[in-house]
């Protein structure tokens, strides 16, 4: 063991999980294949004492429980050293560095394999063509050493990343996919300089430097799509409190909120965030909780009210009594949530993990016995081994490396045009396969904010008037009326009353903005358009509130909220509340018609959630739900043979965007549920969701085809290797072609898909 590794105090980073287990999260280096999982998991649960070992390939990080049998925890890093990885104890901010460098590096590995093979490339243009006319060997001489001076020190540094893989693999008496990508273009520039060194014909270094380049391709890539996948932990402490004011007899004391306990007495003033799960005690105020609950209004709350840890307090000072901390509020249970399911979801990769288990040894034993095979027939040593050559570059998996990064690179391009963008390197696999559609409702179907629903129906001049005097008020409606506004400059001399609305003179005639009675106009219910998404209300002025200290009448159902404007004798309500996405109907509609089961799950209020439901035609809904509500759901229809695709933007959604098949949230989605989600989606129209599912099935068939073409590359090119029929060179020049071909196929991932709701392209 290194002494680096003997120097970790794990009593720094091993946090308690259960009676007598203590555990704690594990960068791994050296991860880099599916392959790798299985060998790490199997070794570090064989030592005594270890009770969990459960690698997430995504973010490379091994999760490591363990009890008091296990005497040296320090053994865990011992064990991975020995396998040829290296670990040390996750620290986010480490963490995200060595993403970064990972990534510089394989930008600078790629761009020197690329510029070298494209001067290598136009070497040996002129060489093939000057041997089948009049080249002399003294200039082809110089080309193959101009090749080989480029060719060598680009290999040396752009084949890093696969080469150090190797021989850590080798070190560990184990092989992966990465050790005949080495043994064929170390091979292949040897026997190259040997052959330039004996004036031959042909070398080969354009075949190693153009492998490498291709190869480098998907890895570059693939790295670039886990880095957008982000781990949530760092996110999910930007909404819990540092310090909480906890009562010592009648005086405050300041105190890390990880130090709180159940019983607890504490102060949540105004403007902070609640420190930890409890009971309000004492004190009466506003709650927004939107991003832990899904709820969309703010909540009123007074002695008797529950709140959770990571709520925001508006309005009022409130005592409350700690009724769950030390990591078991409801945010930590849907941190653990999310962990689980992303670490459940790393598991489908199993089948391509035993495939690349077994590719190494098979392309190694193949060369190696076309090797001993030619020899032990008579064949000179040279031709055994240049025919062995041809046999590990035929059969490199550039085809194949490439029939599946191929099409998720033009289509994660058509999926950008269309306003998608992907956290997943595998998004549109499972995205091609889901057979059922979840959606949130609140900032999924409905817009993030909210607006006027009623703006048709109201003069634009009166409209115009009252959207800029609501810039002078900071009230939510007042805020979502202001959208409306064509000027942003607001009125000289505008006055708030606290409770009541806000006003100001215009023309020498007072304009005021806010409640009925504020207005002096009786209390009534707009009709609302059935296009806003709402059902319509009938007036009844008994089911309208004041909404306290603000100043906005709020319907009995609370789907929708009025304010009132009055200048002049004029006098306009403008209905406020959560619209749907211009577009979703015909959205919906278009998944319908893609044959999808379409569902809605939500946080929110059922009778907020029934009209969007019934506006939308989907006739399986639920609201009122809890994460676990959520999860509990998708999981009995994957019981039920179902591929999920989940669509949500709140914190509340992150655990079932992580328990789904596959998941999408807009842009506007808290950044907790952006780094889960497997895709994104831009602008306010929801059509993305169905060009998402549109190209990730056209992308799958590619997919598909390219692999069949890889398979039919092999079955004809090997054999015909193994003949000895094919040099080098051609074997180069057979698996570019082959990579070309799955390319070209790839590029029809890009075709244009229809308009919602008008079949014309797009």
């Amino acid at each position: 063991m290194s002494a680096v590794t003997e120097a970790i105090d794990l009593s720094l980073y091993a946090k308690p999980e259960s009676a007598g287990t203590l555990g704690m999260d594990v960068a791994v280096e050296g991860i880099s294949c599916g392959a790798c999982i299985a060998r790490i998991e199997g070794a570090v649960k064989s030592l005594p004492g270890v009770t969990e070992a459960r690698v997430n390939y995504t973010n490379r990080r091994l999760h490591v429980a363990w009890s008091e049998a296990l005497t040296e925890p320090s053994r865990i890093f011992q064990t991975l050293a020995d396998n040829g990885y290296r670990g040390h104890p996750f620290v986010a901010l480490r963490a995200e560095q060595e993403e970064a460098a990972e990534a510089r590096r394989l930008t600078r590995c790629l761009a020197v394999a690329g510029f070298a093979a494209m001067n290598i490339m136009l070497l040996s243009v002129s060489v093939w063509s000057g041997n089948v006319t009049d080249i002399t060997p003294e200039t082809r001489d110089f080309f193959h050493w101009a090749s080989a001076l480029i060719a060598l020190p680009a290999a040396a540094y752009a084949g890093r990343p696969f080469f150090s893989s190797a021989w850590a693999a080798l070190r560990a008496g184990t092989l992966n996919m990465n050790v005949p990508i080495s043994l064929g273009v170390i091979l292949a520039l040897a026997m190259s300089v040997v052959e330039t060194a004996n004036h031959a014909e042909h070398a080969y270094y354009d075949s190693a430097i153009m492998l490498l380049f291709f190869l480098l391709v998907g890895r570059t890539l693939d790295h670039a799509m886990r880095r957008r996948t982000r781990a949530v932990a760092g996110n999910l402490a930007a909404l819990r409190a540092e310090t909480a004011h906890r009562f010592a007899g009648d005086e405050l004391v300041n105190v890390p909120a990880a130090a709180l306990k159940a019983g607890d007495r504490v102060l949540v003033r105004p403007g902070e965030r609640v420190p930890a799960d409890g009971e309000v005690i004492g004190g009466n105020s506003e709650i927004d909780d939107s991003l832990i609950t899904g709820e969309t209004a703010r909540r009123n709350v007074a002695a008797g009210a529950v709140v959770y840890a990571g709520s925001l307090n508006y309005s009022g000072a409130l005592t409350m009594r700690v009724t769950a901390a030390g990591g078991s509020s409801l945010l930590d249970d849907i941190e653990r949530l999310l962990e689980k399911a992303a670490s459940a979801k790393s598991r489908t990769r199993r089948l391509a993990d035993r495939a690349s288990a077994i590719y190494a040894p098979v392309v190694h034993a193949t060369a190696a016995l076309t090797f001993v095979g030619w020899w032990l027939y008579g064949a000179p040593l040279h031709d055994a081994i240049i025919t062995a050559i041809a046999v590990l570059i035929i059969t490199c998996p550039c085809a194949l490396a490439l029939a599946i990064p191929a099409v998720q690179v033009v289509a994660s391009g058509a999926l950008f045009k269309r306003g998608v963008i992907l956290n997943s390197g595998d998004a549109i696999e499972r995205l091609a396969e889901a057979d059922t559609v979840i959606f949130d409702k609140t900032g999924t179907l409905t817009l993030p904010e909210p607006r006027v629903v009623n703006a048709a129906g109201i003069g634009p001049a009166l409209a115009q008037l009252a959207a800029r005097l609501a810039l002078s008020s900071r009230h939510p409606l007042a805020i979502a009326l202001a959208r409306e506004t064509t000027s942003r400059a607001p009125f000289d001399g505008a006055v708030e009353e606290p409770g009541q609305g806000v006003r100001v003179m215009i023309d020498g005639v007072e304009a005021r903005l806010g409640s009925a009675a504020f207005c002096s106009v009786l209390p009534h219910t707009p009709l609302i358009p059935a296009q806003a998404g709402i059902q319509n209300h009938e007036s009844r002025a008994d089911n309208v509130q004041l909404w306290t200290p603000a100043f906005a009448g709020v319907s009995g159902d609370n789907a929708v909220s009025y304010i009132h404007f009055t200048h002049a004798g004029q006098h306009a309500t403008f209905a406020i509340a959560q619209r749907l996405r211009s577009d979703a109907i015909e959205t919906v509609q278009a998944l319908r018609d893609l044959g999808l089961d379409l569902h809605i799950l939500s946080g929110d209020r059922e009778s907020a959630v029934q009209p969007v439901a019934e506006a939308l035609g989907i006739a399986q809904w639920q609201g009122g739900l809890k994460p676990a509500d959520k999860i509990a759901v998708i999981e009995t229809l994957k019981a039920q043979g179902c591929r999920v695709l989940m669509i949500g933007d709140g914190l509340n959604d992150a655990p079932s965007l992580a328990a789904a098949h596959v998941s999408l949230s807009p842009i506007s989605a808290a950044d907790v549920t952006q780094a889960q989600a497997d895709a994104v989606f831009l602008g306010e129209r929801l059509a993305p969701v169905y060009d998402a599912v549109a190209i990730a099935r056209r992308a799958r068939r590619l997919m598909l085809q390219n692999l069949w073409l890889a398979a039919l590359y092999n079955l004809i090119a090997v054999p015909v290797a193994i003949a000895g029929l094919v040099t080098p060179l051609i074997a180069a020049l057979a698996m570019s072609g082959s990579s070309m071909l799955v390319t070209v196929n790839a590029l029809r991932a890009a075709q244009k898909s229809r308009i919602i709701g008008t079949g014309e392209p797009s």
